[in-house]
């Protein structure tokens, strides 16, 4: 079974940076492309970034793109999130989540991911 703990979440101004850590265990974590995900209150939970299996193919939306910088280090079983820029509207619990079936792409839909962590709080003041 599939764990994941996040953590490197806090408050920060707007302008700062923070770096989310994901750390996996239980599956051969270099065999899955990765996702972060986040929600904010009374919103729906939306895609910020993904990486492939092999670390060779990122992806991100729009509204942190040139900001975030998702990477993964395969020896240490572990994901990232570089966050710079921060602005209010990045507020959310954010999600890292692995994708279902080894070797398959990354994928911007939540759907397609199969093992969750608990999240960790970004708040970001104005």
């Amino acid at each position: 079974q599939v764990q994941l703990v996040e953590s490197g979440g806090g408050l920060v101004q707007a302008g700062g940076s923070l770096r989310l850590s994901c750390a996996a265990s239980g599956r051969a974590f270099s065999r899955y492309a990765m996702g972060w995900f986040r929600q904010a209150p009374g919103k729906e939970r939306e895609f910020v970034a993904a990486i492939s299996w092999s670390g060779g193919s990122t992806f991100y939306a729009d509204s942190v793109k040139g900001r975030f910088t998702i990477s993964r280090d395969n020896a240490k079983n572990t994901m990232y999130l570089q966050m710079n820029s921060l602005k209010p509207d990045d507020t959310a619990v954010y999600y890292c989540a692995e994708r279902a079936g080894a070797y398959s792409s990354a994928s911007y839909f939540s759907n397609n991911y199969d093992s969750w962590g608990q999240g960790t709080q970004v708040t970001v003041s104005s």
